[in-house]
């Protein structure tokens, strides 16, 4: 029986496409901005302190501080909690750059982990096997990537026992849940990005730490404004990090329509599943696992055989998508002083040389995903070789 033909979609198909999510708040959005500009309060005005509230109240929080950006969000949080020279921190060697250049920034040393497969965040079990050999880690940062939670039972449940502060990396994660409670309220601090790929994002760089440690938050206000409560006075040294008004201005406009886009977002989840299923590829599909229970999907990644081969098939048909993450951080240059050796941590490595994220953010039609899903199909019928 012959292969099927190639499909090409009517239009390109892109990673994300940020129109169907802006187009129809375009006016609000422009209101909210002019309301800024004509407030002259550019900086901590109103909307910053609205947006703090309206974000605690969503998710039950009892202290949000905004920042400005969700690489800021990670050193005010590591700064809050004493880290610094001769400090080690846990991170997976499987996300985003800043979650462990955070830590070297303020002198301290990562401590890289390994990954669970199926959900790509850090394997609290190697994590464990670690600990008695750096008596120096003061903490830990499980990421909750691609819009699924880290085991966060596990993780706390070793950091107790370590006395480890634990700082949640929930930039890709807003709204998802850990056994039926929220990402941003399950260790000390939890750190936001608000990046405009992300779910609920600004138009600009944003971020947040959110605590429901008294302390931890007045500290964490002071430190995003140099640490001062007092004009001129510091109690503690901390950076120029604040959210503007306007980022603020626009995230309350876009704030009461992430619940409606998180779900656009699990239903693209649930359809790539349910066509991939029909005819078996060589490909492997994310999962929900059991403890995450709302996944909120700001990835879709598969892992793939060929990935590199088939990224190249789906851009020629215009269709988007991209490798997180091509590089794991313990074989980054940067970090070669610190003598990690390739297969230090083979999931995190194996990750690298299969994911790829496909197109799953709200503007996608069913359409759009059928045609995905048959791109793939096309290209391992037409060369089946493993």
């Amino acid at each position: 029986m012959p292969a099927p033909p190639v499909p090409s979609p009517s239009a390109p198909i892109p990673l994300l496409d940020l129109h169907p999510q802006n187009d129809p708040l375009r006016a609000e959005i422009l209101a909210a901005v002019t309301r800024v500009v004509d407030s002259q309060q550019f900086i901590l005005g109103p909307d910053v302190r609205a947006l703090e509230e309206e974000l605690a109240s969503l998710f039950s929080l009892r202290h949000v501080i905004t920042c400005s950006s969700g690489s800021d969000a990670l050193v005010l949080a590591l700064l809050a909690a004493g880290i610094g020279p001769g400090d080690q921190v846990a991170v997976p060697a499987f996300t985003f750059f800043a979650t462990a250049g955070a830590v070297s920034l303020l002198g301290a040393e990562p401590v890289f982990c390994d990954i669970v497969p199926n959900t790509f965040t850090l394997d609290v079990a190697h994590l464990e096997t670690l600990a008695p050999r750096h008596p120096r880690l003061k903490a830990v940062i499980p990421v909750h990537l691609f819009g699924g939670t880290a085991d966060m039972d596990a993780v706390n449940g070793l950091a107790a026992r370590h006395g480890w502060t634990v700082i949640e990396d929930s930039a890709q994660s807003i709204g998802a849940t850990c056994r039926g409670r929220s990402c941003l309220s399950l260790g000390h601090m939890s750190t936001l990005s608000f990046f405009p790929t992300k779910n609920l994002g600004a138009m600009g760089d944003a971020g947040a730490i959110t605590t429901a440690d008294d302390a931890l938050a007045e500290r964490l206000f002071a430190l995003r404004v140099h640490g001062s409560h007092q004009r001129y006075r510091h109690d503690w040294i901390g950076i120029n990090g604040r959210m503007d008004s306007l980022q603020a201005a626009i995230l309350r406009v876009k704030l009461p329509h992430l619940a409606f886009w998180a779900t656009r977002r699990q239903a693209n989840a649930d359809l790539y599943r349910a066509l991939l299923q029909e005819t078996p590829l060589p490909v492997t599909t994310p999962v929900r696992h059991e403890f995450q229970t709302t996944h909120v999907w700001n990835q879709f990644v598969i892992r793939a055989t060929r990935r590199d081969a088939l990224r190249q098939h789906l851009a020629a048909l215009g269709i988007g998508s991209e490798i997180y993450y091509p590089t794991p951080l313990h074989l980054q240059p940067c970090f070669a002083p610190l003598g990690y050796q390739q297969g230090a941590l083979p999931e995190c490595e194996r990750a690298c040389s299969e994911v790829l994220a496909l197109p799953v953010h709200p503007g996608l039609s069913e359409a759009d995903i059928a045609t995905v899903v048959a791109a793939l199909r096309a290209f391992y019928e037409r060369s089946p070789r493993a």
